[in-house]
């Protein structure tokens, strides 16, 4: 009798029950619901660069659509495996997110013994956007075009250098690719951050750098630095008259640093599915493309699932340059 009881209840209230059945099946939750608290999203960086700046940038938007509040909980160290390491042992239920960036694809290449597996502990929401890498020159160089290093760079093997914010920094893939691509060779010098780098290449002690555009523009505009190629197969807006790497017949040196949003494995998928929703019409933003366009960026719009198919391909593609180049983390 209590059973029959409860089935009529059921039936005459069916919206209250079926929330309940499906918040009784495990990995399921209710839409409904989410998000009922503030979100945090972690970033393995410092605050006031460029991550934390877009994570910023597009959370606000986020939760102006979520209708809640998102905290932006600062973990920098560990070459950003500190803030993934915590995003992973998080519970699964869409409070806690990370910004994550190229280290995603790259860490478990270049570190043996990570506690957690970024392929495995982390699974996609979205990726936010991208800003292709530049490779640059001081004014002083006697190098005025990329085909005109790498030539130099052939003939005379031991003579480059190039500069990077450290072993395994997205500067330091970049430019390994372009070594590898360009089939020519130059030395590694690796600096504890990149404006030490920049600060040596201005000065003329190292030959050319890989760097994000926005660390790049005020010196090029000062006359300082001069820039050879955008690492992207379309035009840089920033850098008008600046060939790509495509056209320069290396469409496989293209690198860029991007950023999305990850969440720990197990979140639910309808969670995922309002995170990415809210996400995409972050991006949609006239202000936020605005803003990112003003640091060099192309936002991504698109599905989980589209991020995560491009994390793969970037994890495969950067495992082989590390491989390749025997690259040890610092």
């Amino acid at each position: 009798m209590r059973a029959s009881s409860a089935l009529s209840k059921f039936f005459r209230v069916a919206g209250l029950a079926t929330a309940v059945a499906f918040a009784a099946i495990p990995g399921m939750s209710q839409a409904t619901d989410y998000p009922s608290k503030p979100i945090k999203i972690v970033v393995p960086y410092a605050p006031g660069g460029a991550v934390d700046i877009v994570t910023r940038l597009v959370a606000q938007k986020m939760g102006e659509t979520l209708k809640q509040s998102i905290i932006i909980d600062n973990r920098p160290g560990g070459a950003t495996n500190i803030g993934m390491d915590i995003v992973a042992r998080a519970p699964a239920d869409g409070y806690t997110l990370l910004t994550s960036s190229n280290s995603l694809a790259s860490n478990a290449s270049l570190f043996k013994n990570l506690n957690f597996d970024p392929a495995k502990d982390l699974i996609p929401v979205g990726a936010i956007g991208y800003a292709p890498l530049v490779v640059v020159v001081p004014a002083s160089s006697e190098f005025k075009a990329l085909p005109d290093l790498i030539a130099y760079g052939k003939a005379n093997p031991d003579k480059l250098t190039y500069g990077t914010a450290g072993n395994g920094s997205s500067g330091h893939l970049a430019s390994e690719l372009l070594k590898s691509e360009g089939k020519f060779e130059a030395l590694h010098v690796p600096y504890k951050g990149g404006a030490p780098a920049i600060t040596d290449m201005l000065g003329g002690r190292i030959s050319f750098m890989a760097i994000n555009p926005v660390e790049a523009i005020p010196h090029i505009k000062a006359g300082k630095m001069t820039a050879l190629a955008v690492l992207d197969n379309k035009p840089s807006a920033l850098l008008p008259g600046v060939p790509t790497i495509a056209s320069l017949g290396l469409p496989n040196a293209a690198a860029s640093v991007w950023w999305g949003l990850c969440a720990p494995k197990g979140t639910p998928a309808d969670v995922v599915a309002t995170l990415n929703a809210a996400l995409q019409k972050a991006l949609a933003d006239s202000a936020v493309q605005t803003r990112l366009s003003e640091l060099g960026a192309v936002t991504t719009p698109g599905s989980a699932a589209d991020f995560g198919a491009f994390v793969q391909a970037e994890t495969v593609k950067w495992s082989r340059v590390i491989q390749s180049a025997n690259i040890k983390a610092d």
